[in-house]
């Protein structure tokens, strides 16, 4: 999670949303090529889950622009101690945090309040030979979706269930908690967690 830290006065407040300086210094990614808007009418609207396979892999940076939702990211790194596990977490406009999602995550989020935006930036450009989606309602998953779904593109409702034989048998725990240790970065403008 990242928290940008506000600078408030009698107008409203002036908060960085990005810097590749501090990005680079996490090792995290530090060029986006890609901006991109999520728009839903309807709570309970499910996006996802996606992602790019390599050499495309994207990494990406979520912001909850209006409304809130419940954000999901799955590792699909099969040498990850996490491989195929999850992590949900609500995010809400007002509160102004983002979550970087790092190369080779498959994500995807679900509205809780109706006209619901999501703003995104993309490390790498749209490959659609490279796209690929997990079904959000896959057993091996088991993810906790606050609401019924209320809309969802057929291609999200069509993605191929995961195979539980290709899954090592110390790695089938269903779900991934939310992690409690952080990093604190020492920063004038922004704050992690």
């Amino acid at each position: 999670m990242i928290l940008p830290e506000k600078r408030s006065d009698e107008r409203g407040y002036f908060a960085r949303t990005w810097c590749a300086e501090e990005f680079r210094a996490h090792r995290l990614a530090d060029r986006f090529v890609q901006s991109s808007i999520s728009f839903n009418l309807v709570r309970g609207t499910l996006r996802g889950l996606h992602f790019q396979r390599p050499p495309h892999a994207e990494a990406k940076l979520i912001r909850c622009a209006r409304g809130a939702i419940y954000d999901v990211i799955v590792d699909l790194r099969p040498e990850s101690r996490t491989y195929r596990q999850w992590l949900g977490l609500e995010m809400k406009a007002d509160a102004g945090e983002m979550l970087y999602v790092p190369e080779r995550f498959a994500h995807g989020f679900q509205t809780l309040l109706p006209d619901t935006e999501v703003d995104y930036l993309i490390s790498t450009a749209y490959a659609p030979e490279a796209a690929a989606g997990l079904r959000h309602d896959d057993p091996l998953l088991g993810i906790n979706w606050p609401l019924a779904v209320t809309r969802i593109s057929e291609r999200d409702r069509s993605w191929p269930l995961l195979v539980a034989d290709s899954v090592p048998s110390r790695r089938r725990r269903p779900a991934l908690r939310p992690m409690r240790s952080a990093v604190a970065l020492k920063a004038s403008r922004m704050q992690w967690r």
